[in-house]
């Protein structure tokens, strides 16, 4: 049997992406290990239900953004992690972490990437007037939301959509290719050349 895909999930909030993952049952991929900057996270109670390892590592708790991210290291070391998935981790990483783990990040984004990156992307694309929407994987590189993307859907955009409505259809497609993106990684079907990923079926 192949080796797993050791994934380490990064999370600060109520975790859904992550009960994603868990529920989409990845036979390629292995959750090792949860990481959260947040102690009060209630993510962290989905990852102890399925018996998986939380880090707890309060960025409030460390004197720089560096300082932080050397302790998120140093504590990842010991699981082996293969990939890192950020799922609604409110952190930016910077450049000395990045370089850490080069092409091994990836990253769930709420709006068509380049479009709408950054925060509240659902109600800019509503504030801006388009009739389409939807969600991006991309790997993480040096900058925020640029990293070059894995997978993409599309979610129309209804008249009567609020910010709430429109979010609740994207999570949906977020909480499908994710997973799928992560799948692709583990089985090696991945290919980053300059901006672009192919993918190899």
């Amino acid at each position: 049997m192949n080796k797993k895909t050791r994934l380490a999930v990064f999370v600060s909030g109520s975790g859904t992406n992550l009960q994603a993952i868990i529920d989409a049952k990845i036979g390629s991929v292995e959750i090792v290990v949860v990481v959260s900057n947040n102690p009060d996270a209630h993510a962290i109670e989905r990852a102890k239900k399925h018996n998986i390892p939380v880090e707890v590592i309060d960025h409030k708790q460390h004197s720089s953004r560096e300082e932080f991210e050397k302790e998120i290291i140093r504590r990842l070391e010991p699981y082996r992690v293969d990939l890192v998935a950020l799922a609604g981790f409110m952190r930016i990483l910077s450049p000395f972490f990045v370089r850490a783990y080069k092409n091994r990040i990836m990253n769930l984004h709420p709006a068509l990437l380049p479009l709408f990156p950054g925060i509240h992307a659902a109600k800019q694309a509503l504030d801006f007037g388009v009739k389409f929407t939807g969600c991006t994987v991309h790997f993480v590189d040096e900058g925020v939301d640029t990293g070059p993307i894995i997978l993409q859907a599309v979610v129309p955009i209804h008249d009567d959509d609020t910010e709430e409505t429109l979010l609740e259809r994207i999570h949906k497609e977020e909480h499908r290719i994710y997973p799928e993106a992560m799948r692709l990684f583990a089985e090696g079907k991945l290919r980053i050349e300059g901006r672009r990923v192919f993918v190899r079926e």
